[in-house]
């Protein structure tokens, strides 16, 4: 696991665009395709907002999302609403290689396998992400990988249906494809942040986030967030 940590979350937004550029055009030249898994929150926003301005082959990049909340389209809930705000309307990507977690669905364990599924046609079986862009909570939770949540002990399935968590259920992908993501980016500011990641750093299995591979992973934080 590898650490940069920069002044403020609007350099670690930019820092990480960055990161992913490159390895776009990486995985594109090698493979022909870029596929990405993005979580929500403010400073991803931002860092979404900066790839959309980078020189990218963006008709050979499909995104995923770590993990939606199971509200109405168009809810401010919901990660997609923001995902097209800052990304689809300002990159040129084709925005049928958005791919929306289908939270409309009256059934959300059906909806979890139709993810599942999608993923394993447009990447392949099993499904590798080239990146899977990660946050962490103040309580040590990553995607919708909640501490005590049921879903933390899925190993079968790629996308699962969790508990309540903040007022609302949600579908997520599972540790089993998140650990096999060509690289984990990590994007963590905020001085709440300060305890767990130091407690990522020290390896603490017991945190969601502490389950997460750490071999090519990639932790980007703000001064306020590593503290010390």
């Amino acid at each position: 696991m590898e650490f940069e940590i920069l002044a403020d979350s609007n350099a670690v937004a930019n820092r990480a665009a960055d990161v992913i550029a490159a390895d776009a055009r990486e995985a594109i030249g090698l493979r022909g395709q870029f596929d990405m898994a993005v979580s929500g929150g403010h400073t991803p926003w931002v860092m979404l907002r900066a790839l959309a301005d980078e020189d990218i082959p963006w008709g050979k990049i499909h995104v995923f999302q770590i993990d939606e909340r199971i509200a109405p389209a168009g809810d401010p809930d919901r990660n997609l609403t923001h995902l097209r705000d800052t990304l689809l309307e300002h990159a040129p990507i084709n925005p049928e290689h958005i791919h929306a977690m289908p939270v409309d669905s009256p059934d959300p364990q059906a909806a979890a396998a139709k993810y599942e599924q999608i993923l394993r046609e447009v990447i392949g079986n099993p499904p590798i992400l080239d990146i899977a862009h990660l946050g962490m909570g103040p309580d040590g939770h990553t995607a919708s990988l909640v501490p005590g949540d049921p879903v933390l002990d899925v190993t079968d399935r790629d996308v699962a249906v969790t508990g309540v968590y903040m007022g609302r259920k949600r579908l997520t992908l599972t540790f089993p494809i998140l650990n096999r993501s060509r690289r984990i980016l990590w994007l963590i500011t905020g001085a709440e942040k300060q305890p767990m990641l130091q407690r990522l750093r020290n390896e603490d299995t017991s945190i969601p986030s502490g389950r997460i591979r750490r071999k090519q992973a990639l932790v980007i934080a703000d001064r306020a967030a590593a503290g010390a």
